[in-house]
């Protein structure tokens, strides 16, 4: 199973799903430990990942190198669900702003061979209009990067 993507009409919702050939465990571990995330998303992370805090660092991804990182963690169910909300652009005082976010959603489900991780990503209908489709257009590509790396971490 390589990568399927939906992506809704109203360009407000982009959900990408892919079966790692791991356990759910080591899954878990790639998307909520801070090291590792940061080695298949390509961010240096300061602290760790931990519901209701803010975490940060830099982008070391090529061509974006010391672009900030900022993404709020919402919720992490182990295993099962982890959440963030991150702001338009790199702008860490949007997060304040709910309306300038989107939440990004990785969910994980037992598969017979590893586990299949969807992420969606919404709330691009309520990014500042200016910036709204970019935002959406290059979000969309870079889940569709960003599954494969993440499946490559897990499965190596």
């Amino acid at each position: 199973m390589g990568t399927t993507a939906n992506i809704d009409t109203a360009r407000d919702r982009i959900e990408r799903s892919i079966l790692i050939r791991a356990p759910r465990s080591r899954v878990w571990r790639a998307l909520t430990s801070a090291k590792e995330f940061g080695a298949w998303f390509r961010v240096e992370l300061q602290g760790d990942f931990t519901a209701g805090e803010r975490i940060s660092g830099k982008v070391t991804y090529p061509g974006h190198e010391g672009t900030p990182f900022v993404a709020q963690v919402e919720r992490m169910e182990p295993e099962r669900l982890f959440s963030f909300r991150w702001p338009m652009g790199s702008d860490p005082e949007a997060l304040e702003l709910r309306n300038h976010t989107t939440l990004v959603e990785f969910q994980l489900e037992d598969a017979p061979q590893g586990t299949v991780l969807t992420v969606v990503e919404s709330g691009f209908e309520g990014l500042p209009a200016p910036r709204r489709l970019e935002a959406f257009r290059e979000n969309s590509e870079g889940w569709a990067i960003q599954m494969e790396n993440v499946r490559r971490h897990a499965e190596g």
